[in-house]
């Protein structure tokens, strides 16, 4: 004896029904994913431009103190001494390189001198061309 045709329409309407009804939530459940999704990336937008765009007066005046604070006490002061009083001793440090085999470097070794009189060094010259990057490059990106 088998099973009458309205059982199996019945079975088969039922698991069909089922089916279609989980897709259906798994869909309502990716466009609600997608949603939230989207609400937060509105919030971190709306932060990113919150942090981007800090107004305050104080922090580009720190900002230059402390650059022309830096140029002065590293770069300035040491040639100001200098002009003044050239008897004193400038002690100067620098990397020598050695090349072995197709310019690699054997060992590197800090040597330092000693000269008298207005020296200008090489850290001289990379710490205002940082200096000047920094401060030009900030002001660049602001606008």
């Amino acid at each position: 004896m088998g099973f009458p045709l309205e059982i199996i329409t019945l079975l088969g309407s039922t698991i069909l029904s089922g089916t279609l009804k989980l897709w259906s939530q798994s869909i309502k459940a990716k466009q609600q994913e997608q949603q939230l999704l989207i609400a937060r990336a509105a919030v971190q937008i709306s932060s990113f431009k919150n942090a981007r765009e800090y107004k305050n007066k104080g922090f580009a005046w720190t900002r230059r103190i402390i650059a022309l604070t830096t140029v002065f006490a590293v770069v300035l002061l040491p040639k100001i001494v200098a002009i003044y009083y050239p008897e004193i001793t400038v002690t100067v440090g620098y990397t020598e390189f050695r090349p072995k085999f197709l310019f690699l470097a054997e060992k590197e070794s800090l040597a330092w001198i000693s000269l008298k009189g207005l020296v200008i060094t090489p850290l001289d010259t990379n710490l205002v061309g940082a200096i000047v990057g920094m401060y030009f490059g900030g002001s660049l990106v602001k606008r």
